[in-house]
Formats: C-alpha cells, structure tokens, sequence
C-alpha cells in the first residue's frame, strides 16, 4: 500500500474526508491518465498518486504558480520559509509585499496559507489577498511535506485556466475527478450567497457538458457536489449516485458545525 502523502496546503472545500471512501469506489484496475481541473489542496491526487500522467489546474493562477514552484524547487522554497516568523506583525508586513521572483511567491502563499484565518484564500475587488491573521500555533513549515509533493508532481502538467480547458487532454479510459465549488446550499447552510460568483448555476450546466464529452471519451469521472435536488437535476445521467456523510466544515464553531451529505457521482461502477 502507497504511504500516503499529506497536502501542504489548508483548502476550504477539500476532500480528506472522501479519501477513506476512494478504494469502494475506483476498480483495482484503475485507469490510464488522472485529470483534476479544481485542485485546490491536491488531497485526492496526493491520496492515489496516479502512476501515470496527471493533468492538474485550477482557476486560482496564485495556486497552480506555487505547485509549479513545489514541483521544480521545493528546497528553494523551504531556505526561504526557515527565514519566515510565525507572528502578526510579518504576517502582515509579507501579506503586503509584493514579489517577482516566483519561488519567494510561493514561499509567501505557503506562509500566508498556513498562518492565516482557517486558510481561507479569499481576495478584495482589486484581486488583493485581504484574510487576516489565524493566530495559529501549528509550525507553517514541513520540510518533508514539500518535498514529498515535489516528488508526486513529477509527471504532472500544470497549468492555469477554467476547467473546460482540461477537455483538450482527456483519453479513453482517464480518470478526471471534479471537486467544483458549490453553487447552492445543503442542510440550508447559505452557501448559495457563499459561491454564487465563484461557480454559478451555468458553470454547472457547463460542468455536466463536460461530463457527458467524458463518457464520449469513454473514460471515467467521479463528481463530487452538494446534496440538493438541483444538483441532481443537473447531473442525473443514469450514472452511480452515492450519498455520503462528511463533517460541515463550514462556518461555525466546532461544536454547531454539525454533518452534512454530498453527492458523488461516477460511471466506474457502469463501465465493468
């Protein structure tokens, strides 16, 4: 069994809660590519890590620029975190500097990842990073970590821009797993207001477009979204629908947070 690699990133939405669930899930005789075009924390690909090529993007340029910089030079970006001081007043001072060498850029979004208010990547209307500090005490470096991703990305693309883009390298039999914000709320949690702008109603309808160019494609999908009847609407297909029970990490203290279910979609169990 392949020991499996922690993300080195905080990631609102990610997916460690679905990894225990991944082997029920995906055949023992897997598939030949692996897509991933909302990566964000990285969990599951870290969790299967694909033997054979990846293509990995998200929206989010700030990110895909700082896994680039993992995958080519994490010493570099460790040499420049051990000069980083956990503390208010730097995290400050480094949310506000601007850098053009691109491995203190990662350095920074690593930093600012890990010390800042629950991890959130969160940026005002001019596009500035504005989350303020978490006051957290857990060390923001792991060497190792890094390092670890550093070798899992080997064999990954990279590369920036809206998930229909990752039609262009789809095969028989890949596997593209979709991780897409979510546009309306489960469990009446708001999260309609919470990411309406970031993936909107449309955006769904294109990413169930993209579904069915998949199946075209005869490779495998897994989708994961939230349990709501226009969810279902949208991706109903005659695929495999599993509900699943996670933790809400969303809002709240701990102990008002409660669990929620999402839905996972996948034709893998259709296709024999």
């Amino acid at each position: 069994m392949k020991k499996r690699i922690t993300p080195f990133l905080r990631w609102a939405g990610g997916k460690n809660w679905l990894i225990k669930h991944l082997d029920s899930i995906i055949p023992q005789n897997g598939f030949r590519n692996y897509h991933e075009p909302f990566l964000g924390g990285a969990s599951v690909f870290l969790s299967l890590q694909p033997p054979k090529k990846s293509f990995l993007s998200d929206l989010n340029k700030d990110l895909i620029d700082t896994y680039a910089s993992v995958q080519s030079d994490p010493d570099r970006i460790i040499q420049v975190l051990r000069t980083y001081k956990n503390s208010e007043d730097f995290y400050y001072y480094l949310r506000d500097k601007e850098f053009q060498d691109p491995i203190e850029r990662a350095a920074k979004f690593v930093f600012l990842n890990q010390t800042s208010f629950n991890g959130i990547y969160r940026v005002n209307l001019k596009g500035v990073y504005n989350v303020p500090f978490g006051h957290r005490t857990k060390d923001f470096l792991e060497p190792e970590i890094l390092r670890q991703v550093s070798n899992s990305l080997r064999k990954a693309t990279l590369f920036h821009g809206d998930f229909s883009l990752t039609q262009q390298n789809i095969k028989k039999n890949d596997f593209v797993f979709l991780d897409p914000p979510y546009t309306v709320s489960h469990n009446d949690n708001g999260f309609i207001k919470y990411n309406q702008k970031l993936f909107s109603l449309d955006d769904q309808q294109r990413l169930s477009n993209l579904i069915d160019f998949i199946k075209r494609k005869d490779a495998f999908y897994l989708l994961t979204n939230a349990a709501h009847s226009t969810i279902l609407e949208i991706f109903e297909k005659g695929d495999l629908l599993i509900p699943l029970q996670r933790a809400n990490l969303i809002g709240g203290t701990n102990s008002k947070r409660g669990h929620t279910t999402e839905y996972i979609f996948t034709n893998f169990k259709n296709r024999g």
